[in-house]
């Protein structure tokens, strides 16, 4: 049996990952001098230039270095593919590797949160949080705040394919919108991001750095967490391994798992805090019995299809040639700008798949480039894709470990286009990308389908299509469900129910999956969580 060393310090919080939430819970926190704040990360340091230049997530997702490698399990949906599924692995967790979209999601999402039980949390509640975090370039306003750690900036580039997709969508009933995050994201627009002066803008930088200094903050990368120890009913430590050797650091309060949607119940799981018989298959102990840890996955899943163009610049085109490379480089290099400094989206819409829903239940990210699939080569001629993902799911899924090794990913099971409505949905939204990309303003361009293809009609053809292009968006949440009755794990103060000493700070908590980009709405919650410990919530 491993020996374990109680870690040297004395922390009244322990904070399991310094990820999207983390590093906003290390920075609340440590505030009060007064109190003493360790947090411990798995992976590494986000001091590496891909983090930073903004087209780097293209070397970051899928490389060792900064992305956890995991998978889901093969996916009937998808005619029984398994997806990459893109973890970040430094300091900024997800924020580090993402798409930088700045995005909150609507009003009715946070309503719905609290008309769910869950008081505190509709969008009077939560909009003071997402202003103190924030940065933007606007100023301060009724919406926005400004001279906080999340930078908001509009993007360094234009392309005029883009701007003709907007005036085409007009015909459509689908009109300009100057702001996404007012609660109300009908319409179209370009998306903002968390970037500054063109470089990446991930919670490390924003939180973290500025909170380096202080005597009172621990932070120890590396130390990959193997449980939490609970002691009767409650959590009093968190053991991990560091550099060969294991130890228990002791938290006096409070620890707080901010390990994300797919390790916090991971390791919830291997401290024996979950359903009896997934603990009991793997011989682990039932510390506490708690029916929905790992249960209520849910993701937006994204459908790809893509058109050539005519008559237009495209990143395709500028990318594929060595000229065109030394360009994009060279623009990046003295300006921060160009292809370099982009999000993998630049411009966004948000409509209905029918005219019944009351509220927009698709996203489109739409981009100057296209592939056969995310991180395969550019095709070789002028192309644009039309990504759109149906925001409010009705599949759910699971993510359960499959062994006591902390090192193991656990199964994700997504259950994608597994309800009828979604399947719908997708069809729906495939046809509605078609009929937008017929309007007027793309004349010029002659926009010509390639995936699905034209010939893709009926609908068995086209949701069998669908399964073999649609891919995840990266946005996992619910597996610690905040609530109230059997399936809840949290309760709106984010304390484990039937636990003391432990909250879950991060997207696993949220009930229902926001309709946009996940990562601000991360940021919020943990503002909010960082709000209510310091008042003794």
């Amino acid at each position: 049996m491993t020996s374990v060393t109680v870690f040297k310090g004395d922390y009244d919080y322990v904070i399991v990952g310094a990820g999207t939430a983390g590093c906003v819970l290390a920075n609340r926190l440590s505030e009060d001098p007064s109190v003493r704040v360790l947090l411990l990360e798995a992976g590494g340091s986000d001091n590496y230039h891909w983090v930073h230049i903004p087209v780097g997530y293209l070397y970051c997702i899928g490389n060792p270095r900064t992305d956890w490698m995991m998978k889901t399990v093969n996916e009937a949906g998808l005619n029984g593919r398994s997806l990459a599924y893109p973890r970040g692995k430094v300091l900024g967790g997800c924020t580090s590797i993402n798409g930088m979209i700045y995005m909150r999601g609507q009003a009715a999402d946070y309503d719905c949160w609290r008309q769910m039980g869950n008081l505190g949390w509709g969008w009077e509640d939560v909009l003071p949080y997402f202003r103190k975090s924030e940065d933007h370039f606007s100023g301060v306003g009724e919406m926005h705040g400004s001279g906080g750690e999340w930078a908001v900036s509009k993007q360094r580039l234009n392309w005029d394919i883009l701007n003709a997709v907007q005036e085409g969508a007009k015909q459509f009933g689908i009109m300009p919108r100057d702001d996404f995050n007012d609660g109300n994201n009908e319409g179209s627009g370009f998306f903002e991001v968390n970037q500054h002066a063109g470089i990446r803008w991930n919670t490390a930088k924003g939180f973290l750095r500025p909170a380096k200094g202080r005597a009172n903050l621990r932070i120890v990368t590396k130390a990959h967490t193997d449980k939490i120890i609970i002691e009767g009913k409650r959590a009093t430590s968190v053991q991990f391994s560091h550099r060969g050797k294991s130890y228990k650091a002791v938290a006096k309060r409070e620890v707080l798992l901010a390990a994300g949607a797919i390790n916090s119940p991971k390791i919830m799981e291997l401290s024996g805090i979950g359903r009896p018989d997934i603990l009991s298959k793997q011989g682990i102990s039932v510390m506490h019995e708690c029916a929905g840890v790992g249960e209520n996955l849910q993701d937006h899943l994204q459908i790809r299809t893509v058109f050539k163009v005519k008559n237009a610049k495209t990143l395709n085109t500028m990318a594929n040639s060595l000229i065109g490379k030394a360009k994009i480089a060279l623009e990046y290099g003295l300006r921060q700008s160009g292809p370099m400094s982009m999000a993998p989206s630049q411009f966004g819409m948000f409509t209905k798949s029918d005219p019944s829903v009351a509220t927009p239940d698709l996203e489109y990210h739409v981009q100057p480039l296209s592939t056969d699939r995310l991180g395969d080569p550019l095709h070789p001629f002028p192309a644009i894709t039309v990504s759109v993902c149906n925001l409010r799911p009705e599949s759910v899924g699971d993510c359960h470990i499959t062994t006591k090794n902390s090192d193991a990913q656990p199964d994700i099971r997504l259950n994608y286009l597994s309800t009828d409505k979604d399947r719908q949905v997708a069809l729906s939204s495939v046809r509605q990308a078609r009929t937008i990309m017929t309007a007027q303003a793309l004349e010029p361009y002659q926009p010509r389908e390639v995936l699905p293809g034209p010939e893709v009609e009926n609908d068995e053809d086209l949701l069998r299509s669908i399964g073999d292009i649609a891919t995840t968006i990266f946005h996992p949440v619910g597996t610690c469900k905040m609530g109230y009755g059997p399936a809840a794990v949290v309760d709106n103060e984010l304390r484990v129910h039937g636990l003391s000493g432990l909250r879950v700070v991060d997207a696993s908590i949220m009930p229902k999956i926001v309709s946009g980009n996940t990562a601000s709405p991360v940021v919020m919650i943990a503002e909010k969580a960082a709000d209510m410990i310091r008042k003794g919530v």
